[in-house]
């Protein structure tokens, strides 16, 4: 993970905590083929990369990200529909990437996240959001619809509540993205930073194949009815991480007053 590596990004690595910057303020971080095919790369290295345990992703500018940028909306304009399908299936590969990641993905929002760019808001784990943070799905006033953002935002604030902003590309702030379900915690623009690493610094404390497998176990269990399956399903998985040798320290560094193995102090 070089910091050089990427131009329309930003990348570092520092003890663990990897930090992904969208870094186009003059484009609004907006995303084109290059930008999507940055952060695919970006994060399948973080995914292969055991020594990372949380990521923050953010951007500079006044914007978190306007969404696709108009240059590669005119250069899609004369795409076939199989080429359209092909540069949407790309997006839809890229931010799945990122959904799917092993360790936890904080989203840092100082300002505009519109279309694609609420996409990547809802794609990561936990969100904070400035008061100055402002959200838009605006794909029906250029004709067409959010579908590959689709799951992950329905997912996050529910399919009715979707239905008025979806419809008519209003702007919404930070207050009500929170409302929605969008962002966990709204805050002033001085404090973005210091909330991001403070819940990075506390996913850090904990097992990192524990902390793995809780975000699997969310989707995991998540809609299934609670009947005898799915109860044995979770007993069993209880079991397989407690017999791990990260568990069995864990539960050894408790019961002895000292620090797991995971942790450097």
């Amino acid at each position: 993970m070089s910091d050089l590596a990427y131009s329309a990004l930003h990348v570092s690595n520092d003890n663990g905590l990897a930090r992904v910057v969208l870094d186009r303020p003059e484009r609004h971080n907006a995303f084109d083929d290059h930008v999507i095919n940055e952060l695919d790369q970006v994060f399948t290295n973080i995914a292969q990369n055991q020594s990372i345990r949380a990521v923050i992703l953010s951007a500079n500018g006044k914007s978190f990200s306007a969404g696709a940028d108009i240059e590669w909306m005119k250069r899609a304009a004369a795409y076939t529909e199989q080429e359209n399908e092909a540069a949407s299936l790309e997006m839809a590969k890229m931010l799945n990437r990122i959904y799917t990641l092993p360790q936890p993905v904080i989203a840092l929002v100082q300002g505009g996240a519109y279309g694609g760019g609420v996409g990547l808001v809802a794609v990561s784990d936990v969100v904070v959001a400035t008061t100055q943070a402002r959200f838009c799905f605006s794909e029906v006033k250029l004709g067409i619809i959010p579908a590959v953002i689709s799951p992950y935002v329905v997912r996050a604030a529910g399919s009715h509540a979707l239905r008025r902003y979806f419809f008519t590309a209003d702007v919404f702030d930070a207050d009500e993205a929170f409302r929605l379900g969008l962002v966990d915690i709204v805050t002033d623009g001085e404090e973005l930073e210091s909330t991001g690493l403070s819940i990075a610094a506390k996913i850090m404390e904990n097992g990192p194949a524990a902390v793995a497998a809780s975000k699997q176990l969310i989707d995991r269990v998540s809609g299934k009815p609670i009947d005898e399956s799915l109860v044995t399903e979770t007993a069993k998985l209880n079991a397989k991480m407690r017999a791990t040798d990260e568990g069995r320290d864990g539960i050894a560094a408790f019961l002895e007053k000292r620090p797991p193995v995971w942790r450097k102090s």
